[in-house]
């Protein structure tokens, strides 16, 4: 599948304010003063508000994707944004009680913390839920959004700490490193689970020949790339995915957990770690799109 940056921005960023906010939510990030309620309600909100905005860029009528909202019996695309938007709706109410001094009830935050959930479980099952893709079409698939947006967040939370000079407590420190080596530990078996999956069809089912014996394509079904294979088609060489893997897990996983364990009460370095993590993040989710095939390349002689 050929990877779209406003989708790759839209599930790394949202997830790492989702993520955010939930680690605020339980009470993590203590809000003191007016000014840091808004700071940092203004920088969770647009995290989350930038990737939304930016998903609507993959589509061909950015302005009908209210529409979309509508679908949300038959659509995890469709729920997803419905949840977003009950989420920012919510959060938003959130903040402006803490502004103000409110006691937000224990019930409240409850549910708007599962409702935080539920939207990055939604995310992932826009994805998980498609049986034409089968790498894709993995339960460790929900998994991985879940853990990253936790993980993400929770390093997050701890630059915000420092910025704000508040304490970071060792176990807080060693809670951030155990969660963030169990987001990559999952996404290791994911790579070589999912990356095992395989299409149940073949070249002789797609083309419906397969009576005659094996089929073997002459030459392409078109003189030129059509969209299926443009959008659909789209090959990494493995040489070049194990590179990006290394990547993603050494700026994502590696250097925060460096951070975390050698300066886990400097504000420059957290920043740094939580760059790096985004910038990790970038790559694992570039090659989540690029490493996925879709069934209908079979029909153009690509192997299940």
């Amino acid at each position: 599948m050929r990877p779209a940056w406003s989708i790759i921005f839209f599930t790394t960023m949202s997830g790492l304010g989702l993520g955010l906010a939930g680690w605020i939510i339980l009470g993590l990030l203590p809000l003191m003063t007016p000014a840091s309620v808004m700071g940092v309600g203004i920088a969770t909100l647009t995290l989350i508000g930038a990737g939304l905005i930016s998903s609507t860029f993959h589509l061909g009528h950015p302005e009908r994707a209210w529409r979309a909202l509508s679908q949300w019996r038959s659509s995890w695309l469709s729920r997803e944004g419905v949840l977003a938007v009950i989420v920012m709706v919510g959060l938003a109410a959130w903040f402006l009680a803490a502004y103000g001094g409110l006691r937000v009830p224990f019930w409240a935050n409850l549910v708007l913390l599962v409702l935080l959930y539920v939207t990055v479980y939604a995310t992932s099952m826009i994805y998980a839920s498609l049986k034409t893709v089968a790498r894709w079409h993995h339960p460790l698939t929900p998994v991985c959004y879940l853990m990253f947006a936790a993980a993400g967040g929770l390093l997050a939370t701890l630059a915000l700490l420092a910025i704000l000079r508040l304490p970071i407590t060792a176990a807080l420190a060693q809670a951030a490193i155990v969660l963030m080596l169990s987001a990559w530990g999952v996404k290791l078996a994911w790579w070589r689970l999912a990356g095992m999956a395989q299409h149940a069809g073949s070249i002789e089912s797609a083309t419906g020949l397969g009576q005659l014996g094996a089929v073997r394509p002459l030459m392409p079904p078109h003189t030129e790339e059509n969209y299926l294979q443009h959008e659909m088609g789209f090959v990494v060489a493995r040489k070049h995915a194990d590179k990006l893997r290394m990547i993603a897990l050494a700026l994502g996983g590696g250097l925060p957990v460096l951070v975390l364990l050698l300066a886990p009460a400097s504000a420059g370095a957290l920043a740094v770690a939580v760059l790096a993590h985004v910038a990790g993040m970038f790559v694992e989710r570039w090659l989540f799109f690029a490493e996925a095939k879709h069934v209908v390349t079979l029909y153009y002689g690509e192997a299940a």
